[in-house]
């Protein structure tokens, strides 16, 4: 299962207002472990970044007058997030943006929103943690996630953060060992004879080990919302 966690740092908050993206952050997720692979840009928004949002990322107009403009890494983008399910922490405002860029790229490009699984994180922490404050400078010290140093906000960084969070509240869900690699091998198949000398041994799972079972397949329903496959 491939998954992209993505943020972005925008130069103000209402897309309907003209605002743009001026950084894009991912991290990529394969089988729940990041693989390593991240994409990460600053762009030209072609306008004036506010004043308020400048003071939040700290991303000003002079940084931004070199860099590429959307249209210039959209094809690279689009590779990177290629069939995989995006998380974002309020995800709606991230998608919102990027499909407004996508649009003023090439209004014929098909919108995220309609063709991207979208899994949002804030939805999850609310209902993992209702009442609580769940911004992701709450949940990284909720869960115990080192934000030192994060003096601003950053695309690549709050998606770095964003992974740990993800991966911390549906603990539960990974390391199952689906995704290990086995090499295939030539050998040589048995023949009736050997099989029916083979004695197999058969071990049963004692009462413990079914209770144990049972408690783990309740957390992952748990964490999953209901979507456990084994329960």
């Amino acid at each position: 299962m491939k998954q992209i966690v993505l943020d972005t740092e925008t130069t103000g908050l209402e897309v309907g207002k003209g605002h743009r993206v001026i950084e894009i952050g991912c991290v990529e997720l394969l089988e729940r472990r990041p693989s390593g692979r991240t994409f990460h840009c600053y762009l030209n928004p072609e306008r004036e970044v506010d004043e308020g949002a400048r003071q939040v990322h700290g991303i000003g107009d002079a940084f931004l007058a070199d860099k590429p403009r959307f249209r210039d890494v959209a094809a690279d983008f689009l590779a990177f997030i290629a069939g995989a399910e995006l998380i974002a922490h309020n995800a709606m405002f991230d998608i919102a943006f990027l499909d407004n860029e996508l649009t003023l790229f090439d209004p014929a490009l098909p919108l995220l929103r309609g063709t991207a699984r979208i899994l949002d994180t804030l939805q999850l922490a609310r209902e993992k943690y209702p009442g609580q404050q769940n911004n992701l400078n709450a949940l990284c010290r909720r869960l115990g996630i080192d934000v030192r140093h994060r003096e601003l906000h950053g695309a690549l960084v709050d998606a770095w953060l964003l992974a740990d969070v993800y991966l911390a509240m549906t603990a539960g869900q990974g390391d199952l060992g689906f995704a290990v690699e086995v090499a295939e091998r030539p050998h040589a198949a048995p023949d009736a004879a050997s099989l029916e000398r083979r004695a197999l041994r058969v071990v049963r799972a004692d009462a413990g080990e079914l209770a144990n079972h049972a408690r783990r397949i309740e957390a992952i329903d748990a964490a999953s919302r209901g979507a456990c496959l084994w329960k």
